[in-house]
């Protein structure tokens, strides 16, 4: 839900952190972080805690719903409702794609979506987005485009929606069978090769396979999909 002015904000504020991380050391002190990771993570759970501790917070870690109360039934909104009363901030990562707005229904604290279903990553959007940006020194007018598994990538929507608030023109690039239905609906341009959005792009965000979430027929082989899709050194 952020617009280009609470984007370069946020894109300003970063370069500050950059550029004297030792003026932000305690303005999290006293704060605890509820991090509450029901699907599982390294990378995105790590860069949370490690930041929310940097900055001389605390944090209250759940990793594995079989030891919550939702493994007796509670609903995640009865769990919002729990949450308010032990911390200052939750970061939720759930399987299902209504869980920030299903706890939303009784939590007065913030939350931060750390990944919900196959509906969106904002944060690894916001690092994509910066990361273009620090490399180019600006965003709009460029041509990004999305190579691979858009269909189950909640990393790509998010990027679509943010380059696209930002000025930038965006492309996908992939199998038919892992892009979505009606994507172009959302602004987006789309290649049936790779050759054709290496030629027009200024970046290219390249996704990983989601095999956990496929379930057999997206893909006739790895293989034929690296020699057809696959981001070489001979086609760059």
């Amino acid at each position: 839900q952020f617009g280009r002015d609470v984007l370069l904000q946020l894109f300003r504020l970063a370069a500050k952190f950059e550029a004297n991380p030792q003026r932000f050391r305690t303005p999290l002190q006293g704060k605890i972080l509820i991090s509450a990771f029901y699907e599982p993570s390294t990378r995105t759970r790590l860069s949370f805690e490690s930041a929310w501790h940097r900055l001389g917070g605390d944090i209250m870690s759940i990793t594995d719903r079989s030891t919550t109360g939702i493994a007796k039934g509670e609903s995640l909104s009865d769990v919002g409702e729990m949450f308010n009363n032990y911390g200052d901030c939750v970061v939720l990562r759930d399987t299902n794609e209504s869980s920030v707005k299903d706890m939303m229904r009784s939590l007065r604290i913030p939350i931060i979506n750390a990944g919900n279903g196959l509906d969106e990553h904002p944060t690894q959007a916001l690092l994509d987005m910066l990361t273009i940006r620090d490399h180019f020194a600006k965003i709009e007018g460029l041509k990004v485009c999305l190579v691979g598994d858009i269909l189950h990538s909640r990393v790509a929507r998010s990027n679509i929606y943010g380059l696209l608030a930002l000025g930038a023109e965006v492309a996908v690039c992939g199998p038919k069978t892992l892009l979505p239905l009606g994507i172009t609906e959302l602004g987006v341009t789309v290649f049936s090769r790779i050759e054709e959005a290496i030629q027009w792009a200024d970046v290219l965000n390249v996704l990983r396979l989601q095999l956990e979430r496929m379930e057999g027929g997206f893909l006739p082989s790895l293989r034929e999909y690296n020699q057809v899709w696959g981001v070489s050194r001979t086609r760059l």
